[in-house]
C-alpha cells in the first residue's frame, strides 16, 4: 500500500504507541497492563509502521531481529525466576527492593519478568506478522 497519509500518520504515531506500551509495562502489576499487553502495543506500532512503510523499513527500524527478541525475553523471564531461587530458595519467588523510584515505585522481580514477557510478545508477534507481510509482498 502506498499511501502518503498512512506514511506520515504512522510516523507520528509509533512513537506514541511505544510510549504508550512501556506505560502499559511499568504499570502493570499494580493495575490492568503488564508484559502482554504492552508487548501487544509495542508490536502494532511496528505492524503499522510496516503496512505504512514496508516491512523493510521497520525492521530496520528496530534494529534487531525479532527472533533475538524472544530469546532474550526468555533469559530475562528465567532471570527473573533464578533470583527468587538463590533469594528464597522458591523458583520464580517476588523479590523487591527497599528503594522506591519516582514513576516506577520499588523495583523487583515481578517487573523483571514482566519485561520478559514483553520481548518475548514482541518478538512473537512481529516473527509471525513479517513473515506473513514478506510473502505477500
Amino acid at each position: 500500500m502506498d499511501s502518503v497519509i498512512l506514511r506520515t500518520a504512522t510516523r507520528y504515531l509509533l512513537p506514541l504507541l511505544l510510549l504508550f506500551s512501556l506505560f502499559a509495562l511499568l504499570r502493570g502489576h499494580n493495575e490492568p497492563g503488564g508484559g502482554f499487553v504492552g508487548g501487544l502495543v509495542a508490536s502494532t506500532a511496528f505492524v503499522l509502521y510496516a503496512i505504512g512503510c514496508g516491512v523493510k523499513s521497520a525492521r530496520e527500524l528496530l534494529m534487531i531481529s525479532p527472533r533475538r527478541l524472544i530469546g532474550v525475553g526468555l533469559l530475562v523471564a528465567g532471570v527473573s525466576g533464578i533470583i527468587g531461587l538463590l533469594a528464597s530458595g522458591v523458583f520464580m519467588a517476588a523479590q523487591w527492593s527497599d528503594r522506591g523510584f519516582p514513576v516506577v515505585g520499588k523495583l523487583g522481580t515481578p517487573l523483571l519478568f514482566d519485561i520478559g514477557v514483553y520481548l518475548v510478545v514482541v518478538g512473537v508477534t512481529l516473527t509471525i506478522i513479517f513473515a506473513l507481510a514478506e510473502v505477500e509482498e
